[in-house]
């Protein structure tokens, strides 16, 4: 067992992980105590078994809800798509599992590539501050994003106001497309969101300690282990 002490926690014998229920291919559901389960929360009682601490599980709707608290000291790891933006207030450890973001548009669209989506009038529906959204802040160079709160609200816009085209992740996408009669995921990616572990700046012990961890729970195959348990093979593959 690893002294808490020597990485500075909060809680001695306790691990909090700050994890987003807005990712439904990471959180798939909860347990009979009420905590969540799912891939991202089973990575997070693996890191605290690793360093012999319990778990405990601060939940939030959306990602940015998760790196907002990264300065209210309500988290020592949180699970959430690594971005050069939230690098800025969080230190990254790694990646476990990466998912294909990419777009949907509607019935009878002209957009036919990745590429095409990128012009001047197309408007895009985006979950607000979710991974691609922030890519997409940076990639885009004409099309305009809408932003809404979560992936079903983005759905929604995309549907009601009968924009040109939806981002987001590939198997969300596919779903939404089967409740849309003519609706089409366009083929290929603008990234892959990558989903990874981090932890509050200023705490390099720590910090090494989880990469470490997380680099041989690719290797290993336990990332691979959890995704065919939790029913996420074909959806979410193991980071690169």
């Amino acid at each position: 067992m690893i002294d808490i002490e020597d990485y500075g926690l909060t809680e001695p014998g306790k691990l909090r992980a700050g994890i987003n229920l807005g990712n439904v291919l990471l959180v798939t559901g909860t347990t009979e105590g009420g905590n969540p389960s799912g891939v991202s929360p089973a990575i997070a009682a693996a890191i605290a078994r690793n360093f012999g601490f319990s778990i405990s599980y601060c939940t939030y709707p959306s990602p940015g809800a998760v790196a907002d608290a990264v300065d209210g000291d309500e988290w020592d790891i949180c699970l959430i798509a690594e971005d050069p933006k939230r690098a800025e207030t969080i230190e990254f450890c790694g990646a476990y599992a990466e998912i294909e973001a990419t777009y949907m548009v509607p019935a009878g669209s002209k957009l036919m590539s990745l590429e095409d989506v990128d012009k001047p009038g197309v408007r895009i529906a985006v979950s607000d501050r979710s991974a691609y959204d922030l890519y997409l802040s940076r990639a885009l160079k004409h099309a305009e994003l809408k932003r809404a709160p979560g992936l079903k609200a983005a759905f929604e816009l995309f549907r009601d106001q009968k924009l040109e085209a939806l981002a987001g992740l590939r198997p969300a996408l596919l779903e939404n497309a089967a409740s849309m009669p003519g609706a089409k995921v366009l083929d290929g990616s603008y990234t892959a969101v990558r989903q990874a572990v981090g932890v509050r700046p200023g705490n390099p012990a720590f910090a090494k300690a989880v990469k470490r961890f997380i680099s041989e729970s690719r290797s290993n195959g336990l990332v691979d282990g959890l995704i065919n348990e939790f029913g996420q093979r074909g959806r979410l593959s193991v980071a690169s």
